[in-house]
Parts: C-alpha cells; structure tokens; sequence
C-alpha cells in the first residue's frame, strides 16, 4: 500500500508540474517590484536596508532531518543594490550560519548583530562588488516557524510530518533573507527528504521527485512570480493528491483525504467565481494541503498551495468560507500585499470583503449576509469592551499604537469597503477594486496609497461623494464612522427571536435547532444569556447534541459559554478539544475563558496546558502564554 501511495502523489506531482507548463502569464510579469520609500511604508520588523541592497532572488538547497529535527543546506541570494553599496543586510532569528561566499566561492565577511527578542539579529554581509552570495547554515534550534510532529501527533499515525508557518516574521527562524513583506522575491527550491514522504511548497512543483543516497528524495519548487516573504512555505508528510478541477486539487494524509475533497468540492467554482468579480487568476494552480490539527491558523494564503486546518471539515461545506477567504488572498495580500505589518487591514480586511463576495457568488446572498452579521458583532464587541476611541480600533496603526483585534484588521476592513460599495454603488466599487488589482499587482502598498488611489480612481472629483464616503475618517480614525453600513436586520430575525424566546424560558427548541444552518446556530449561541444553571447547560446540550458537534466552530462556541458558567461535564469535551486541536482561534480563548474563572478555572488550565504545550505550534504557545498571563 505504502508504494502505491508514493506512486499516486507522483502522479499529483506531476500534474502540477503540467499544468504549470500551460500557464504563459509568469513571462508577462515584472521580475523585480519596487521598493517603497515613502515614511508610512518603512517596516520596522526588518532589520534590512532595501533601498541600499536588496534580495530578488532566494535559491534554496536544504535537506530535511526528521530524526533532529533540524533544516539545513544553502540560500544563494541574488541582491541588486546601489553602485558603491559593499554591504547587504538580512534578517536572522538564531540562524546558525557556517559560511558566506560569493558566486565563486570566495569567503565573505560578515557579522552578526546583537539578538532582539521580538526582531532576531542582522546578519550584515560585506558583499564587495558581488551580487550573489550563497550562505550556508542550519535553522535555528526549534525554528519558531517549523512544527515537526511525530507519528502519532499525524492522522495516519504512521510517519512523521513537518510544516511551516512564516507569518508574520517567523520564516527568518529557517531561512536567511530580508524578512519584510515591502521586500517582495522570487525563489525557487531544492529540498530533500526520507521515503518516502512527499514534500509540497508554495511554489509550483519542478515535477516528479528525484532519488537522492538510495534512501532520500530529491522535490523541486520554483515560484517566478516576486512574492513577500513570509509566504515561502513547506509541508513534508505522508500525503497524497486529489485533483478537483483543472486548476485545482488537494493534497492531505491518505486517511484524511475523501473528507477533504469532498469538503474542497467547490473550489474550482470559487476560482471562476473571483475571476469573475476581479480579473484573472495569475498564479497557475490553485492547490491546498489539509495539514495535522496542530497548525495554528484557520487557513495560511501560500501561493498555489493554500495551508489548511482540518478543523474547517463539518461535512456539510458549512465553514468553507475558510477557502473563500485563503482564495480572495491570492489577489489582496499575494498579488497586492501591505508594505508593513501597521497595514495588515490591506492584506486581512480588502480579503475579508472579497470572501464575501465569493460567499455570495456561490451560496447565494442569503449565506453571504448571514456572515457578514457575524462579521459585523464581533466589530461592535471589541468596540464595547475597549471603547470607540481606542486608538488600536483604527485600520492604519502606527508604530505606537497596539491593534485591538484581528476584530479590526479583518472585520471592520470589511466593514469599510461594504460601506463604499454601498454608497459608491457596486458596479463603480467594482470597477475601482480591480483596477487597484491590476495597477498595483505584485506590488506592496500602503493604507496612504489606498486613500489616494479610491480619490484618483473612485471619487474622481466627486466631491459630493468624497464627503458621503468618509475615507480617511475610516481608516485613519478609531471606531466607526456614522455613515457604516449595518448588516441585514432580516438575516437571523428568526433566530434572534427564538434567542430572546429561549432566554425568557430557558427551554431550548431542538426542533427550530435542526432547521438552522451553521451561520444561524452560531448566531444563537452568541446570543445566549451570559449567566446559566448547570441544569440549564445540560438541557442545552443534550437538546442540541452541542458537546458531540463535527462543526469545531460550533463546538468552541458551547464550550466558551459551558466553562464561562463553570459547567463540570464539559471540562473532559474541553479538555479532549484541546488535546487534538492546535489552532490558536480556538485554543487561546478557551485558556483564557478558564483562566478568568480564578480558583475553579485556573487550576484546570494549568493541568491541561501542561499537557498539552508540546503539540502546539510556537504562534499557538504565544498566544496561550498571553492568555495565562492575563488571566493569572
């Protein structure tokens, strides 16, 4: 069986390595996008100087170690850089570095700067009058953006797996580059691994792997399309392919995989869906792996191999608002990506909105409003609970300021651009939203350069218009303007009324709860009273079938209520929950919850997260050890 598995996932890639042969757009694009200059554009989280030397092209030839859990080999680096400029700077984060040298070999000096806890260390390189230099090093130890897991952490059970998580400046842990998303590369690759496990990328695959030592395999990637960063991912596992349309396929542990396909069924609709709304797709194939629990993300937008978390399976295609959302990247972040992290709305929020338009396309506007409200309270909860002039609810943040939320970043992004589509009509926000595709593709940009683009391009002297559209209140001013456009009040009408109905009685309705989709049955848990009886909780449960949930966004929902309300009987459901489930949506607020219920919940926390901190990924840790800290 092991053989015939090897065999299949050849077979997938080299159906990639096809497709991409058939794709001509890659000649047409710019090899080299440009640097921006300007003060909001600078990224503080580099320590690379871009506008003196800076990378284009990232070459790596590394070899996977399953057994010390270790990355090494080389990165050549193609720098372009000023005439009289003899030194280049990179980005490391305990890189152990061996050797620099130029093209011919020759040894290049080179110092490594004092260590930040938050930023690394530079690597500064005196390059001469080269303009490749080839580094040989090793990941640093226990890289913060690889999670190796061992067999049994995998659902077959059988062989190791590795993947990569490089958001936002965690890639400089495994590989040596200038580590901004303003400092966009191509790159290409050669990595090496043990059968007989597969190695995947976000980049498209050179074809059919090559046997290396008898016992190794040679895989090779290439991406020529100039990409930030943080989005040069890797995954290695026992996985195999399954195709779901011309462009599209998935790839997951074989044991995972008709779950997943049947899950993914849509995509290649979702694709003509976006083409639609946006212009072409440029990137060749759109390809997603399924990965273990433990990735820390919903989903990660790499270029032609999104990464998936397998808790966005329910079997009914009801969170595959998930793909819709890695997929929209693929224009807003990939093809058009904040200059800095300050404007990380410009990649999440632009995204946010494009997702529910796909939403639309294909489930129809009924679904797509129901999210949308959903979007929409989580927006007016961190408003409540921070306030409205908090400065961190602003989209823009400047470097003082510390954001409230993703909340802000995806939610109230969306938000603004529901609000111009509304008021500036969709067919004209259309038109505008493309043409800022095309015209700033495989470019970085800047909440700056939005603002003047929608006044060039959108208001084009309307100034009747510009003053109804309040741009720069909205992404420069904290809370919401009063212009914002409110979702729906017909879309849960239903379900609010039977949440108020519940909450007078306390007695569910499993009848009207066997009737609601997903959307309606969040949107009924969020509404529930905040104060419940543990008789209460269980003849919630036991009406609605509530601990046993497949849907994990449902079953989070209920536990956060269930250990708010100090429930006893979901402790062992929570426990098992976090136990298997590394995604740092669900995991961090869950500590958190038990942490904020001092002598009963604490003590809990700490006995599972004891437990438990070895299969998280380092992003999901962080955020746990925030929430502990917090709450203690």
């Amino acid at each position: 069986m092991r053989f015939a598995l090897t065999a299949f996932t050849t077979l997938g890639l080299a159906s990639i390595a096809l497709s991409a042969c058939s794709t001509s757009e890659a000649a047409q694009e710019p090899l080299v996008s440009p640097i921006l200059t300007s003060e909001e554009a600078k990224d503080t989280s580099t320590y690379a100087q871009p506008e003196v030397a800076r990378v284009t092209h990232v070459a790596l030839d590394l070899a996977l170690d399953f057994e010390a859990k270790d990355v090494f080999g080389t990165a050549t680096l193609d720098v372009t850089a000023e005439d009289d400029a003899d030194t280049v700077v990179l980005d490391s984060d305990g890189l152990r570095i061996s050797a620099i040298t130029d093209a011919d070999g020759n040894a290049l000096d080179y110092t490594v700067g004092e260590h930040d806890e938050k930023l690394g260390e530079p690597i500064t390189v005196q390059m001469g009058d080269a303009r490749q230099i080839k580094v040989t090093y090793r990941a640093a130890p226990e890289a913060a953006a690889l999670q190796w897991l061992d067999p049994e952490q995998t659902a077959g059970g059988e062989h190791p797996f590795l993947f990569s998580q490089g958001q936002a400046i965690l890639n400089r842990t495994w590989m040596p580059t200038q580590d901004s998303p303003g400092i966009r590369q191509t790159w290409e690759a050669r990595i090496t691994a043990p059968k007989p496990l597969t190695v995947v990328m976000s980049g498209l695959s050179g074809g059919d792997p090559v046997e290396v030592d008898g016992d190794r395999r040679a895989f090779s990637f290439k991406m020529d399309k100039p990409v930030p960063p943080y989005l040069i991912a890797l995954a290695a596992g026992d996985i195999a392919f399954r195709e779901l349309g011309p462009r599209t396929g998935v790839w997951a542990e074989p044991v995972m995989l008709d779950r997943a396909a049947a899950e993914l069924v849509d995509t290649e609709a979702m694709v003509e869906a976006a083409e639609k709304l946006y212009g072409e797709y440029r990137w060749g194939r759109y390809d997603m792996i399924v990965l273990p629990p433990s990735f820390p993300y919903g989903g990660m937008e790499n270029p032609v191999m999104t990464f998936l978390t397998p808790t966005f399976i329910a079997g009914d295609r009801s969170l595959t608002g998930l793909v819709a959302h890695e997929l929209a990247h693929s224009w807003s972040g990939n093809l058009v990506t904040n200059s800095n992290w300050r404007d990380s709305w410009l990649n999440e929020g632009v995204t946010s909105y494009f997702e529910g338009r796909i939403t639309e396309e294909i489930y129809g506007k009924a679904r797509a409003e129901q999210e949308e409200a959903l979007s929409f309270a989580t927006v007016e909860d961190v408003l409540a609970e921070v306030g409205a002039d908090d400065p961190g609810t602003a989209l823009h943040q400047p470097d003082e300021v510390e954001s409230a939320g993703s909340e802000i970043v995806y939610d109230k992004g969306a938000a603004f651009l529901r609000t111009v589509e509304q008021i500036a009509g969709r067919e004209k926000f259309d038109a505008w939203l493309r043409q800022w595709f095309d015209n700033h593709a495989f470019q970085p940009a800047t909440s700056q350069m939005i603002l003047e683009d929608m006044q060039a391009n959108l208001v084009a002297g309307d100034e009747e218009l510009g003053r109804r559209l309040k741009l720069r209140e909205w992404i420069f001013e904290p809370g919401l303007p009063d212009n914002v456009k409110r979702p729906n009040p017909q879309a849960f009408a239903a379900v609010d009324k039977a949440a108020a109905d519940y909450a007078a009685s306390r007695t569910p309705d499993a009848a009207a709860w066997q009737g609601w989709n997903s959307a309606e049955r969040l949107r009924f848990l969020s509404k529930l009273p905040e104060e419940m009886t543990a008789p209460q909780l269980a003849a919630l449960d036991s009406a609605f079938g509530l601990s046993d949930s497949g849907n994990n966004e449902i079953l989070f929902a209920w536990l956060r209520t269930a250990l708010a309300n100090r429930y006893e009987p979901a402790v062992p459901v929570a426990e098992e929950f976090l136990s298997t489930v590394g995604r740092m949506k669900f995991v961090a607020p869950l500590f958190g919850t038990l942490m904020d219920e001092g002598d009963w919940g604490q003590p809990i926390a700490k006995r599972i997260y004891a437990k438990t901190y070895p299969s998280y990924h380092a992003v999901t840790r962080g955020a746990v050890d925030r929430a502990m800290k917090q709450g203690a």
